[in-house]
């Protein structure tokens, strides 16, 4: 099996989505179209065709009324702390009609309005009213859309397991991430980004305040007392505060990558655990990602990115790629490698030099072969060639 994963599309049938929204021949068109042997073999077509078409398979219908949706731990709970939560929720974090950011009474609502009509009309239809993740077009992707409600963002400046910083998403709204069926927003003005990043985190920062007072609530029907929901608060908000002064820098400048370097990260890449999951080619057709034995922190499968497809999923840049070894990737089981190579910069700028060759074999009118990637022979101060990929 060579198929790589950076990009599928459920093929599951669309008449569940086509009964209930009233869409008629669109997705079972791009069922059909994804189906197509040339386009499953090629992530980057099917990348841009979803790109396309992706927004229009929940159809023209204009969305009914936003409304919040209560998560299945909620749910889970008596109907009296199922309402009290409701009004928690509502006091802290506002309606849809009237939203609020919790812990930043800085943020106007009118702002958040227009951040939340952004948000309706070009986020929604994958993450969901509520942020949750379960948008009407949501099964047919795969990286499944981001579910908010946790807090956990994958690729951020942070270290692993921490709060995003609102540049990182501004970033990635305006950048996208290729790869996947999150396209970028970049031709939209600044004001309409900077909104639609403040919505979401207040969809985020609700979700997360839900689910501290649902597991608070779990095993009792008695109603949560004021300074439990308080203390519950400062807890959500804390991981945001936090955040704020955690950003990582690099250890040390970007150096130009030889073809020692490149050799260099490639020992790296097979001794220090990232062939485990990468495959020693980089293809990722490594046992576990095979039989989808990796799951991420929603329940969902996921894979190790084959890299020679040179999508990279957290951005093509050098420091882009540094950040994603030394901090991980929060919420899939990407690890954090601060610990492990603290002490030895070189050997993380090395990493990032061989993957950036991985990734850019293609591009470079090369076509991988199955098995270790063979490298350029060394010469002192040479640079590699395909390597050039900092310039915009």
């Amino acid at each position: 099996m060579t198929g790589r994963f950076d990009f599928v599309v459920s093929y599951e049938s669309p008449t569940p989505l086509i009964e209930r929204r009233g869409v008629f021949l669109l997705p079972c068109v791009a069922a059909q179209v994804f189906r197509c042997p040339v386009i499953r073999r090629n992530a980057i077509l099917r990348g841009v065709l979803l790109t396309l078409i992706g927004p229009l398979l929940v159809g023209c219908e204009r969305p009914g009324p936003i409304e919040f949706v209560s998560s299945e731990k909620v749910l889970a709970l008596s109907p009296a702390l199922q309402a009290q939560i409701r009004q928690i929720l509502d006091k802290e974090c506002g309606t849809p009609a009237q939203p609020r950011l919790l812990g930043d009474g800085s943020v106007a609502t009118d702002h958040l309005l227009e951040g939340q009509n952004v948000y309706m009309q070009r986020c929604a239809q994958c993450h969901g009213m509520t942020g949750d993740g379960n948008g009407e077009a949501a099964k047919w992707l795969y990286p499944r859309p981001r579910d908010y409600r946790a807090g956990k963002f994958k690729f951020t400046s942070t270290p692993f397991d921490y709060r995003p910083l609102s540049s990182d998403l501004v970033r990635t709204v305006r950048s996208g991430i290729p790869g996947t069926s999150m396209p970028a927003f970049n031709l939209l003005p600044a004001r309409e980004i900077g909104a639609v990043v403040d919505y979401i985190l207040a969809l985020t920062r609700r979700g997360e305040l839900e689910l501290q007072l649902a597991s608070e609530a779990e095993g009792t029907d008695e109603a949560l007392p004021e300074e439990t929901i308080a203390d519950l608060k400062g807890v959500v908000l804390e991981r945001w505060n936090e955040a704020r002064s955690s950003a990582v820098n690099l250890l040390s400048s970007e150096p130009v990558f030889t073809a020692e370097k490149v050799a260099a990260g490639k020992q790296a890449f097979l001794t220090r655990g990232c062939s485990k999951c990468h495959g020693e080619d980089g293809r990722g057709q490594t046992v576990d990602n095979l039989r989808g034995d990796l799951k991420d922190a929603w329940g969902h499968v996921t894979r190790a990115a084959d890299l020679t497809s040179g999508l990279l999923h957290g951005g093509h840049r050098a420091d882009d790629i540094y950040r994603r070894i030394f901090n991980g990737t929060t919420g899939t089981p990407m690890p954090s490698f601060q610990s492990a190579l603290a002490g030895e910069p070189e050997t993380i700028w090395n990493l990032v030099g061989y993957v950036l060759y991985v990734a850019n074999r293609r591009r470079a009118g090369e076509m991988p072969a199955a098995g270790m990637l063979s490298l350029p022979e060394v010469s002192t101060g040479a640079k590699t060639a395909g390597l050039d990929v900092n310039e915009e």
